[in-house]
């Protein structure tokens, strides 16, 4: 079999070359140089995620990453543990809304085994019955963990605001019902029909050889690489409003966590890189004016920022703090504002600047080490089915004006607002907060 190489050589930064290749099948490699360091990053990159889930599998593509690493045909899980020990390699896996990856770094002289686990660990897992009962336990334990943690809860019960009972709305970890209804052969049925090399990157960064990985990668799928075949897709429609306007979750906590925000763009937007700015310049630093209204000014919360989150034909942006739950109303108010100035009067061209300034300074200082650089050339692959080089990367930062900033707040500010609480709250009405 021959390779279906892409023509596409890219320089990365410190001197490095980022290059791609396509294998039978459908599986894609993408690789980046880094000259001068002793490790190796390898990921792979599964196209499948909490958004492709049935209600009746919620939490599987999750659920799937403990279990993977529990066994293959020829490794246990003591065997995977022990093998990846004693060459002092780190190795783990996160699952999102519409991807899954697992990965490893190791020095570069152990890439080949790296490459052989992980591969072995996604292609050959036998999910045995009784590790997926060992497994449901440890899931429901980080369930229990997550809300036990309203600062990250909230942002679970705000997505569930905004999108509803949707794949989008749901919680990547699944509830406590379904994990518990959840058999070893709905598990390893999902498995089966969606962990195919077509839905499948392969992203190695380091030092390390294109040519050598992609043989090493050949080898570690073998016969896999002559089948097809995609992921079956989640619906993929745009949600034109918030579900739920305001959302209380009534906790017991020390602190109010607060989110609020609305829909955001997809990650197909050709603005997005406009979205970061304006995210970066309203709550990305501490020059930002939530940073500087509610902490800085008024010494309301110790933690507040802005976050977008971007998916095929949806997203969502949003403000977060953490306050005194006698100062809710007061922090909420603040976020209002923001948003109303921002609609009203837009951003002025020097908070613009110091938006694009920390965008751009976050992308090259974030890319530090092998396995970020696989991480974002991997992710790239995946959801674009394109890597752009690092200076264009920090062209479209700079290519972001000022007017297209003030556009789109604009856009944003005035649509349909969500807000999400959760604390010691019963029947307090935050309804004005989201009011026309």
């Amino acid at each position: 079999m021959t390779a279906r190489a892409s023509t596409r050589t890219l320089p990365a930064a410190g001197g490095g070359v980022i290059r791609r290749t396509v294998l039978p099948g459908g599986l894609r490699i993408v690789t980046e140089t880094m000259p001068g360091v002793r490790s190796a990053s390898v990921g792979v990159w599964v196209g499948v995620g909490s958004r492709d889930e049935l209600p009746s599998v919620a939490g599987s593509s999750h659920f799937l990453e403990h279990l993977l690493f529990k066994g293959t045909r020829t490794r246990t899980g003591l065997d995977i543990a022990l093998a990846m020990d004693a060459v002092g390699g780190e190795f783990n896996a996160f699952t999102e809304k519409e991807h899954t990856c697992f990965y490893a770094t190791v020095l570069d002289r152990e890439l080949p085994l790296a490459i052989d686990i992980i591969s072995d660990v996604v292609l050959n897992a036998t999910i045995a019955v009784h590790d997926v009962d060992t497994e449901r336990t440890v899931v429901l334990e980080e369930i229990l963990m997550r809300d036990d943690d309203p600062s990250d809860l909230v942002h679970d019960e705000y997505a569930a605001a905004l999108f509803g009972d949707t794949p989008l709305g749901r919680p990547i970890l699944g509830s406590e019902e379904s994990i518990n209804q959840l058999s070893r052969t709905q598990v390893h049925g999902y498995y089966s029909r969606r962990y195919k090399p077509a839905e499948m990157v392969v992203s190695v960064a380091g030092n390390i050889d294109h040519s050598a990985v992609v043989a090493l990668v050949r080898k570690a799928f073998g016969a896999r690489l002559d089948t097809g075949g995609g992921t079956l897709r989640s619906d993929r429609r745009q949600h034109s409003k918030p579900v739920q306007p305001v959302r209380v979750v009534s906790d017991d906590t020390e602190q109010a966590n607060i989110v609020l925000g609305g829909l955001g763009l997809s990650r197909f937007d050709e603005r997005r890189f406009c979205l970061g700015v304006l995210s970066t310049a309203i709550g990305g630093g501490t020059s930002s004016r939530l940073f500087q209204q509610i902490r800085e000014q008024r010494g309301l919360a110790y933690s507040t920022y802005s976050f977008t989150s971007s998916f095929a034909g949806d997203g969502l942006f949003g403000m977060y703090a953490g306050c005194q739950p006698g100062k809710a109303d007061e922090v909420v108010a603040i976020m209002s504002g923001v948003l109303d100035a921002i609609a009203r009067d837009g951003l002025a061209a020097d908070e613009v600047a110091r938006g694009k300034g920390q965008l751009a300074g976050a992308m090259v200082l974030g890319l530090e080490d092998s396995g970020s650089r696989m991480s974002r050339i991997g992710k790239a692959e995946l959801c674009y089915g394109d890597v752009l080089g690092l200076d264009d990367l920090l062209h479209l930062v700079d290519s972001v004006t000022t007017e297209q900033v003030n556009e789109l707040a604009a856009e944003l500010s005035a649509q349909p607002r969500c807000l999400t609480v959760v604390g010691p709250f019963g029947e307090h009405d935050f309804d004005a907060a989201v009011s026309a």
